[in-house]
């Protein structure tokens, strides 16, 4: 058979946007990756990623016996148009999966033939082999447990940009169980599984670049198992990017074996500036202050820092976007993803939220993170939007970018051209999606 793996991104308003960011080197998944892996090998498997709305109109579907299509909650409407477009004039059996198709898996089945809840892997191969004895495929197939971590296979991602950036998923799963967050409230990230250490060291020597990302949630969460993996890659003469929880810098002996396996940047979760936020999160990783001493050290390392952020907590007034600001600038964090709080279907604060009639939408091409789609508690919507619209624009002016650069070349080439080239695409991604 002819099998199309799909990958649903962005919606109609910001295809433009989503072709410029991708052009210029935007990392993605290795969600089709992983599946065309686990596909039998009599059958041909073509992966489309960063599929947008304009491009879709151009593929043949008919040349295909089965399609695949991987989408989350803000590319939701863009996935359905997709499939009701294929099952309507093509005549192609529609198979969708995801983290939203996983929450909401009656919505998805009205835009198509069948939902996939929870991990793929295994049930993958079995709706192949069945569709290919019986043409005929479930309305649900449902993966009740996590799927074994040496069933997982560990393919290469690739971003289809000018300058390719691969991935690469080492475990999968958290520790932390945020309320906000859709991996640990998910069937698929719910619990957290290693995959074997030689399997993931032979994937990475087969990347064909000198630098990749990590796709983990955080690549310290079992300090045993990463040292193990850093040690085995100190010689590959490799660099990465990834995802680390806050707590990195309480393990000398960790952080100076990440730096030597060539780690020049990170992503950590900060999620805000309060203490009693995290405390309500229950992110036990997440300690305030001791936010400016992790950096340090990192920078010690040569290891650059993005911090990640969410604006929208229920503690949250209209002054916290003055306050972080200071407080990042006071941290010295090398680049920042921020966030408006957003309520995905599937998770604790989206019932929460819906049970006290705080859900302002449910269009969700507005589940993005950069629109306001609940009532705040202490600022009105309008407030939150112009809030994180203005902090990101300040936190992203030239200068700055400048200055930040500039301090990077302390920490060596890598983390140089890394930072600057997150900083210039993020003030590009921001200017787009604040308009």
């Amino acid at each position: 058979m002819r099998i199309l793996l799909l990958n649903a991104c962005g919606n109609a308003k910001k295809s433009f946007s989503i072709h410029i960011l991708n052009a210029i080197g935007f990392w993605s998944s290795c969600t089709l990756e992983q599946l065309a892996a686990v596909t039998p090998k009599q059958h041909e498997v073509t992966i489309i990623k960063d599929l947008t709305d304009k491009k879709y109109k151009k593929i043949d579907f008919s040349t295909y016996d089965i399609i695949g299509i991987s989408y989350y909650t803000a590319t939701a409407n863009l996935a359905y148009k997709i499939s009701d477009n294929i099952r309507k004039n093509y005549k192609r059996p529609v198979v969708v999966g995801g983290y939203h198709a996983s929450a909401l898996p009656d919505e998805a089945k009205q835009h198509a033939d069948s939902v996939v809840i929870g991990e793929g892997e295994t049930i993958w191969p079995n709706i192949l082999n069945e569709f290919e004895k019986k043409k005929k495929l479930k309305p649900f197939y449902y993966q009740s447990t996590p799927v074994s971590a040496d069933k997982i296979p560990c393919p290469i991602g690739d971003s289809k940009s000018i300058i390719p950036v691969y991935s690469i998923e080492a475990t999968r799963g958290c520790i932390n169980h945020c309320e906000f967050c859709a991996i640990t409230n998910s069937p698929i990230g719910k619990k957290i599984r290693f995959k074997p250490v030689e399997k993931v060291l032979n994937a990475i020597e087969n990347i064909p670049s000198n630098y990749f990302l990590f796709m983990d949630s955080a690549l310290n969460l079992n300090r045993k198992y990463s040292k193990e993996l850093f040690k085995g890659m100190k010689k590959m003469n490799k660099r990465f990017g990834c995802f680390f929880n806050a707590n990195i810098a309480d393990d000398e002996e960790l952080l100076k074996l990440a730096s030597e396996a060539g780690c020049t940047a990170c992503t950590i979760g900060f999620e805000t500036t309060s203490q009693s936020t995290i405390d309500h999160l229950d992110k036990t990783t997440n300690n305030v202050k001791k936010y400016r001493d992790a950096v340090k050290k990192l920078h010690d390392y040569g290891i650059a820092v993005v911090a990640s952020l969410v604006f929208g907590f229920e503690n949250d007034t209209a002054n916290v976007f003055d306050s972080t600001y200071d407080q990042i600038n006071e941290w010295d964090v090398d680049s920042i993803g921020a966030n408006i709080l957003t309520p995905l279907p599937g998770t604790p604060l989206f019932y929460r939220l819906e049970k006290e009639n705080r859900i302002l939408t449910k269009d969700w091409s507005k589940y993005d993170y950069y629109n306001v789609v609940f009532q705040p508690k202490n600022m009105t919507p309008e407030e939150l939007y112009t809030g994180t619209k203005h902090f990101v624009k300040k936190f992203f002016r030239r200068r700055s970018i400048l200055y930040r650069s500039l301090r990077n070349i302390n920490y060596g080439w890598y983390p140089f051209l890394g930072i600057t080239q997150h900083n210039i695409i993020s003030r590009l991604f921001y200017n787009m999606a604040f308009t």
